[in-house]
């Protein structure tokens, strides 16, 4: 007697479905994500000196992963509505581990940049899915425990991050912290396709904004590229202007055009809601600060101060091991007094971190820096689930999904605005302060990563320290205004009486945070 089909298929892969299985495979990939989101800026100085970057191509590392990763989530999320969430997950894995090989073995700057952006672009083929995946795989009963172990699977992530890139460093070179990818990606891939049922929105009708899309890409990339290039060019370089005037507008182009289209890749009735914008506005805010400060105390602690990869990995964990906790004592908050107060504390908290680090110097004792690292860390929690709830809370409920792209595109686009800034101004300061030593260029470029020319007699030395301190010091002000500034707007224009439980407002977090649809 012959079984039927569907016992054959569970006979021959008992574990395809299980929901356990499956959120053991999706974990994986966003594992190795999460590690990738902070090992890289342990890594950033052994980078340069082995690849002799420039300081714009050091940021463009960062800025390239960062761009790819905010321009494609709410397009893969969409892809993987329409061709399928397992297929899309298992490709954007693979994709992520064969970019990463290449990081380590191309051997130029300009390779290691553009496969860093091929990287991000994998990210966000992959990220999408992970919750997508969960969503219809768990009984809704079980979800909320299955986003729960998600997102502590990716606080973990993120918190080793910085200990493990310092030891992979220091042991066998900056290239480990992306082979490393490679054996993870393979399990990845294999468990996945044994245990992971196929899933799609179930219509065919699901449509790309593609002009959206180009738009959109081109001028972020623009905005940003300006920015970043502008610490060489000057601020009053044609070039500089010119790519800031061609990037505005082309993003006012495609504000017209999702305007008129009628499967925008952002609804523009979303704006009208003061909850969606400011909680847009909060989110960057966040991430400009946060990611502006990681890239440059990795390069105080390790050029100016010269700590090993380990300790200055050991130094900066309150930075992301705080935000296990952090994000779950904000949705406690948001259910209890609202979004507004939370996210004007959140953001308040941050600030006031920030003007605490302008006090920062080579001989500074770590408690009082570690004081602020913590402030910082619970600020920047507090704001992500305020700002989630804002965000995904303003949405109507079909437009659930494209509310947390937005929030997760916000997220990724303030970090790269964030180091993109904050270079430019530690690089102006630097140079101003420094105007009068005798430096050429590379040592001028060179003295904006952290780094002292050899050489330098104690006096000069000591000064261009100081330079380098100054220009850090003014960056850690400009992101202590910029997140005032939104901390204002939201404590006076936010209103909104509708609030969430604390389980509800970590779900829209954790999927916000990518683009989940």
């Amino acid at each position: 007697m012959t079984s039927p089909p569907s016992s054959v298929a569970q006979r021959r892969t008992p574990l395809r479905g299980h929901p356990i299985a499956t959120l053991v495979a999706v974990s994986l990939g966003l594992f190795m994500v999460g590690l990738d989101a902070t090992v890289v800026s342990i890594a950033n100085p052994a980078i340069a000196t082995s690849l002799n970057t420039s300081f714009v191509q050091l940021q463009w590392i960062t800025h390239a992963y960062l761009l790819g990763l905010a321009v494609c989530l709410i397009l893969g999320g969409t892809l993987g509505d329409r061709f399928g969430r397992r297929r899309m997950y298992i490709v954007g894995v693979a994709a992520f581990a064969v970019s990463s090989i290449a990081i380590g073995l191309v051997g130029s700057a300009t390779g290691v940049i553009a496969f860093r952006a091929i990287q991000g672009i994998s990210a966000a083929l992959l990220m999408p899915q992970t919750l997508s995946l969960l969503r219809a795989t768990f009984s809704r009963e079980k979800f909320g425990m299955a986003v729960g172990i998600w997102g502590g699977v990716s606080s973990v992530a993120i918190a080793a991050g910085p200990i493990v890139g310092g030891a992979l460093v220091a042991t066998l070179g900056w290239e480990s912290i992306f082979f490393i990818n490679a054996p993870i990606a393979v399990f990845t891939i294999v468990f996945a396709a044994l245990v992971i049922r196929e899933s799609v929105a179930g219509t065919s009708s699901v449509r790309f904004d593609v002009p959206g899309v180009i738009l959109l890409a081109l001028g972020l990339a623009g905005l940003v590229l300006a920015i970043v290039q502008s610490e060489d060019w000057g601020w009053n370089d044609m070039r500089t202007i010119g790519l800031l005037v061609g990037a505005l507008c082309v993003l006012a182009l495609f504000v017209l055009v999702e305007g008129r289209s009628s499967h925008p890749l952002l609804p523009l009735t979303l704006f009208r809601e003061r909850g969606f914008s400011i909680g847009g506005l909060a989110v960057a805010a966040n991430f400009f600060a946060l990611l502006g400060v990681t890239f440059f105390l990795s390069l105080f602690l390790l050029n100016l101060r010269g700590v090993d990869g380990v300790t200055a990995g050991v130094m900066l964990l309150p930075l992301s091991a705080v935000s296990i906790i952090a994000s779950p004592i904000g949705a406690i908050l948001v259910s209890r007094i609202g979004p507004r107060i939370t996210m004007t504390v959140g953001l308040a908290l941050v600030a006031v971190s920030l003007g605490a680090l302008t006090f920062t110097g080579v001989d500074t004792p770590y408690v009082a820096m570690a004081v602020p690292f913590v402030t910082l860390a619970l600020g920047v929690g507090l704001t992500m689930t305020a700002g989630a709830d804002s965000i995904v809370g303003s949405a109507p409920v079909h437009l659930a999904g494209v509310a947390g792209g937005f929030q997760a595109t916000m997220l990724q686009l303030g970090g790269a605005l964030g180091t993109a800034v904050f270079a430019a101004v530690v690089g102006a300061g630097a140079a101003r302060e420094s105007a009068d030593l005798p430096l050429d260029h590379a040592q001028a470029d060179a003295l904006a990563q952290g780094i002292v020319p050899p050489g330098m007699s104690g006096a000069t030395a000591e000064a261009a320290q100081d330079a380098f301190l100054a220009g850090m010091h003014e960056a850690m002000l400009v992101g202590a205004i910029v997140t005032g500034a939104v901390a204002l707007l939201a404590g006076t224009l936010l209103r909104r009486p509708g609030r969430h439980s604390a389980d509800e407002v970590v779900l829209e977090t954790l999927e916000g945070a990518v683009g989940a649809r």
